[in-house]
């Protein structure tokens, strides 16, 4: 529509009754709002206003123009109102990749609580082991647990992560309690093969010095919920992030070993994204809303 701007021009001072008034609402001044109308009649080849000193006036043509004009008007800032609501509220689709048991121990309540204050978000969560690729498979937001996040990613940080050594009471019973890293060598060792920074051995620091010890065991399982029902049934030593023995720990069903010395690298639970000046509301209050609902202390590291 070559005329647009001169027929919105028209419609506001039709609206409005005057130039003055639709030069103020336009941010214009009365001149150009005058010059648009004559414009816009000039291309049409009609006029349609009277105009005098005291009084303006549609012109029978003018009365039938100005109902599209105003038609047209109304659709474009319906148009910008929706724009501009849509980047204030949450809302949409929200599709988010997550480890699996994280997901299963502490994603449900943190998304129902969301879910409460936007309820117009949907969720489409894929909890899974392996490292997906946001661009190619489409994901708005990963949460990740490493010491390093993705290069080209942005990532905000949720909270630290502790990793504990840890066995049931049974097993450290039946089997003595380590006191330094180098005891595991004598210990049936719990691993998930899948975990890389584990596969070679369990990393350990006291003070300065670091250490890793090559652990044996004779059960190695790419799941931790497995892992962890080993471990309670006094099959081995685990090491695990605190999230996910921390309710375990608390409750006396697995005791932590080797307290003295940090266990693995310092991780940190993050929400990783893809680098987007115009991130999606329904994405930045979910990330803010993760960081409120689980930091700075989380509740698993309460033991």
């Amino acid at each position: 529509m070559e005329h647009l701007e001169e027929m919105m021009t028209f419609a506001r001072v039709v609206e409005l009754k005057s130039f003055s008034a639709a030069a103020l609402a336009l941010g214009t001044s009365k001149s150009l709002v005058s010059k648009q109308v004559s414009t816009l009649e000039n291309s049409l080849g009609v006029r349609l206003l009277h105009r005098t000193t005291r009084r303006m006036s549609l012109t029978e043509i003018g009365t039938a123009y100005y109902e599209h004009c105003a038609r047209i008007l109304h659709e474009i800032e319906a148009a910008e109102a929706t724009v501009t609501q849509l980047q204030a509220e949450p809302r949409g689709v929200l599709r988010m990749t997550t480890p699996m048991v994280f997901a299963e121990m502490h994603l449900a309540p943190a998304v129902q609580a969301f879910s409460k204050r936007y309820p117009k978000v949907e969720f489409d969560i894929d909890a899974t082991e392996r490292i997906v690729d946001l661009v190619e498979e489409g994901f708005d937001l990963a949460i990740r647990i490493t010491d390093h996040p993705s290069p080209g990613m942005v990532a905000k940080k949720i909270a630290s992560v502790r990793w504990v050594t840890c066995a049931s009471p049974a097993y450290l019973k039946r089997h003595g309690t380590p006191r330094v890293p180098k005891d595991l060598l004598q210990h049936q060792c719990l691993n998930n093969p899948n975990v890389v920074s584990m596969r070679n051995g369990w990393h350990y620091r006291a003070g300065n010095k670091e250490v890793m010890v090559p652990i044996s065991g004779n059960c190695r399982v790419n799941n931790s919920s497995v892992l962890v029902q080993m471990a309670l049934a006094g099959m081995g030593i685990v090491l695990f992030p605190t999230y996910v023995v921390g309710p375990l720990l608390k409750s006396g069903r697995l005791k932590e070993i080797l307290s003295d010395n940090t266990a693995q690298a310092n991780m940190s639970l993050y929400a990783t994204y893809l680098p987007n000046r115009y991130m999606q509301p329904k994405v930045r209050a979910f990330i803010d809303h993760l960081v409120e609902y689980f930091g700075p202390e989380p509740e698993w590291d309460k033991y």
